[in-house]
């Protein structure tokens, strides 16, 4: 996945079979790989959630508490966790095994479909084998395990490519399902299993979802979503136009749903690094109504930028956060005025504007999102990005502090810096349960697959501190289920080739996430948490594993150390410093690189990162 690029560019001249070619573009031997480096650390054994949330180390565990009553919400956060851990390595111990459905029944309704999907993420990669674990789960009589085992297949199929394409033929049938969750299974999953490819076929069968009058928002809304997910990057016409068309046919009353954001997403997606080409659609959304349209504009502009560090955009973006919203300041002196007359109009008042919010907030919201999206593209920007969001956080009006902990997250994606961790575990006791939720996720989410002992600690006193809470605790659980993603072996970082190249579909993956932690509430800790395996997506094993060039793997000694920057250095300096020998595969940690120990072989790219294929070097001698 890492290194498709330099890989099936070096191998054109020497490799004849185009066979060997289509299968490395193709990912075709991920999963066996991945199992191999597993197996050469000796963690193979299947873990269970309560490996992970270690009870028995939490202090004053004295009381009963909710984590050992056998709760609907519990067995959702332990399903969630169960499949991140265990994330492509193939078994586990609560649905792989023969009695697994009787897990899954210990779920409530929605919390069945996210269960079952789960199996898809432990059997990540491997299509031959996932599939048929999977299957039985089809014909099951509880049609959200059934719609479950659809996301499944999709989840199975990301990152993959298979000539047969099983997901399209095992989903297609179910995009037109009477049933929703069928139908947003079978969408979602499709659009999972084709991130990126822009493939004409399945875009047409999902294109037509959007202009189903029966259909309710969250089903368009997983289409749109879709759609842009396996459009990422590409502006694709047919894509774009259609979606445009939805926002202005649908009513008002559909677009201030929570799923109309996925619309305004789905857009954005397709324009994803296209900087100023979005333009022309950015005037199209004009006649578009609020409150869709000040989000669908922000974040088509900030998505067009991703990854650039574009200043002028920040700045830009900043200048929105600091505006003040006037209309809530005229309300409040009225409260004011009429406070002893008729307190409670003005409570039922205040709790029918709550839901529909004005436009800026909802601007702010992604305007901070943006930040972090830009400026994540390079190391100066994440700093001073930093700096910009702690003024936020101590200044800023509520719906910017919501977003502040999920840009954080996105500036050190899979590295647990000390000072964003700090800044996240102090906000995961704010007031405001939204901006706590938010924090508690985004600490998940920035010691992604690291098995940070710091980070692990700090989720474990969380645990104990939210308790009572059932709603924190289930974010707890998911950000301690993320720091153990993979047992540590994954990565959700967008960046790969020593940083050079950003992968859209991952980026696509992180912000269907991240866009839909605007509004937790309803999403997350509603019945939509399957929109959390959107980041599957972003899964890569961070490893480095070496091949001769008839593609056999060749174990061989490597320095692995952190990366140092030399560019315009004069000479031959040093590129790695404190480094460590070891002997491929072997894993690399966020910032770190790897070089060759010996100058035996010659590696056919200049980034060791992911599959590399080595030469003998003919001019090596083993005296010298």
């Amino acid at each position: 996945m890492l290194g498709r690029q330099q890989i099936s560019l070096e191998l054109s001249e020497s490799l004849d079979d185009k066979d060997d070619l289509r299968e490395i573009i193709a990912n075709g031997q991920l999963n066996q790989h991945f199992l191999t480096l597993a197996r050469e650390l000796d963690i193979m054994d299947p873990k269970v959630p309560e490996d992970i949330y270690k009870t028995h180390l939490e202090p004053n565990r004295n009381t009963i508490g909710p984590s050992n009553l056998d709760s609907a919400r519990q067995n959702l956060a332990a399903s969630f966790v169960n499949g991140l851990v265990n994330a492509a390595f193939g078994t586990d111990k609560l649905i792989t095994p023969e009695d697994g459905h009787k897990w899954l029944y210990k779920n409530k309704e929605h919390g069945m479909l996210s269960a079952t999907a789960s199996l898809g993420v432990i059997l990540l990669w491997d299509i031959d084998g996932g599939l048929t674990q999977i299957d039985k789960f089809l014909y099951s009589s509880e049609e959200y395990i059934k719609a479950g085992a659809l996301l499944a297949c999709g989840i199975v199929n990301s990152g993959v490519r298979n000539e047969c394409d099983p997901a399209l033929a095992l989903l297609s049938d179910h995009v037109m399902h009477t049933n929703a969750f069928m139908r947003i299974g079978a969408i979602l999953g499709l659009g999972l299993a084709y991130a990126g490819s822009n493939r004409v076929d399945v875009l047409n069968l999902i294109l037509p979802v959007l202009g189903d009058s029966k259909a309710n928002m969250e089903v368009v809304g997983n289409a749109a979503l879709a759609c842009g997910m396996i459009a990422v990057g590409t502006m694709n016409g047919e894509v774009t136009s259609t979606i445009l068309q939805t926002m202005m046919e649908r009513s008002d009353a559909e677009l201030k749903e929570t799923f109309g954001r996925y619309l305004a997403l789905g857009l954005a997606l397709a324009f994803l690094g296209k900087q100023d080409a979005c333009d022309a659609t950015l005037v199209a959304l004009e006649v578009i109504s609020e409150p869709l349209r000040s989000m669908a504009t922000m974040l088509v502009d900030v998505a067009a930028y991703a990854g650039t560090g574009n200043v002028l955009k920040i700045q830009r973006l900043l200048h929105v956060c600091s505006e003040h919203d006037e209309s809530k300041d005229a309300d409040n002196n009225e409260k004011k005025e009429d406070k002893n007359k008729k307190k409670d109009k003005d409570d039922k008042k205040k709790d029918e504007e709550k839901p529909v919010g004005p436009d800026l907030s909802v601007q702010q919201g992604v305007a901070v999102l943006g930040i972090g999206l830009i400026a994540m593209g390079e190391e100066v920007g994440c700093e001073m990005s930093f700096r910009a969001f702690g003024h936020l956080l101590r200044y800023g009006e509520l719906p910017i502090r919501r977003a502040v902990p999920l840009a954080l997250a996105l500036i050190s994606i899979s590295n647990p810096k000390l000072n964003i961790l700090d800044t996240l575990s102090k906000f995961s006791h704010d007031s405001d349960p939204e901006v706590a939720h938010n924090a508690i996720l985004s600490m998940g989410i920035v010691g992604a697959g690291t098995n940070n002992a710091r980070l692990a600690a700090m989720l474990r006193q969380l645990a104990v501190y939210h308790a009572k809470d059932p709603n924190n605790l289930f974010m707890v659980r998911l950000a301690q289920g993320l720091t153990h993603l993979g047992k540590g072996t994954l990565t959700l970082s967008p960046y790969h080739s020593d940083r050079m190249l950003m992968s859209g579909v991952a980026v696509a993956g992180l912000l269907s996430v991240l866009v839909s932690c605007l509004d937790v509430k309803n999403i997350i800790l509603g019945k939509s948490h399957y929109m959390l395996y959107t980041l599957v997506s972003a899964m890569q094993p961070r490893m480095l594993v070496t091949f001769d060039e008839n593609l056999k793997p060749l174990p061989t000694t490597v320095r692995v150390g952190q990366a140092v920057d030399v560019v315009g250095q004069a000479g031959k300096p040093k590129t790695i410093t404190g480094f460590q020998t070891h002997t491929t595969p072997v894993l690399l940690a966020y910032g770190e690189r790897a070089e060759l120990a010996t100058e035996e072989y010659i590696p056919l790219t200049n980034v060791m990162e992911g599959f590399v294929i080595l030469r003998k070097n003919p001019n090596f001698s083993a005296e010298s």
